[in-house]
């Protein structure tokens, strides 16, 4: 089977359920994101996951990915990756999106305009696609450009943020950072990166089954 790339934002934390963007500030998860990450993993225990025993398992290392992960069984093969650092949002941490418009900028868009005194789109686009060339070296996988079939046939789990695994899915399939403003993300979900044809393709995306 053509190797996969699983993504996991992590659960709900103090911040997420409030709409506060959640950067670099290690916000823990609340009971009901623990709650959360401890569901997907009965999930990822059972038929057709079963455990993902080969799979590699990265997580950004802010405790509320860090927590999910453990949560969901995958604490001991754990490794962590500062390259999936959320997005940094500089004088816009803690803020919500109404409050920025009503008190920065009106017509703010976080896609569009980016954050004062945090990192540029452009910046963590770079991040990820350093992640992804890292793991395309290490299997053998081509470029997003290519149509080449890969040879790997190793998933690799990723426990991670909103915005980021959004960015991540849009240089995922060749498209710029911005486009990840098209892929909507909820917490403790499951989304599969993958191939069709060889090209790459989502299998799953924002599935929450697990949490209903």
């Amino acid at each position: 089977m053509p190797a996969r790339i699983l993504l996991v934002r992590h659960g709900e934390t103090g911040w997420s359920a409030t709409g506060r963007h959640t950067g670099r500030t290690d916000v823990p998860l609340t009971d009901e994101g623990r709650e959360m990450a401890r569901k997907l993993g009965e999930r990822l225990a059972a038929a057709p996951w079963d455990g993902l025993a080969e799979a590699e398992i990265l997580s950004s290392p802010l405790s509320r990915a860090r927590e999910t992960a453990e949560l969901a069984g995958f604490g001991a093969r754990l490794r962590t990756d500062d390259r999936l650092l959320e997005w940094d949002y500089g004088a816009y941490e803690g803020l919500t999106g109404p409050e920025i418009r009503a008190e920065q900028q009106p017509r703010w868009l976080i896609w569009r305009d980016g954050v004062p005194g945090g990192e540029k789109l452009a910046e963590v686009g770079a991040r990820v696609d350093a992640f992804l060339a890292d793991l395309d070296a290490r299997a053998g996988l081509p470029h997003p450009e290519t149509t080449v079939m890969h040879a790997a046939d190793r998933d690799v789990v990723v426990f991670a943020h909103g915005h980021l695994l959004r960015i991540m899915t849009a240089r995922w399939l060749g498209l710029p950072p911005e486009g990840g403003q098209q892929f909507k993300l909820g917490p403790a979900t499951l989304s599969v990166l993958t191939w069709e044809y060889g090209a790459r393709a989502v299998e799953r995306w924002n599935d929450a089954a697990h949490l209903a």
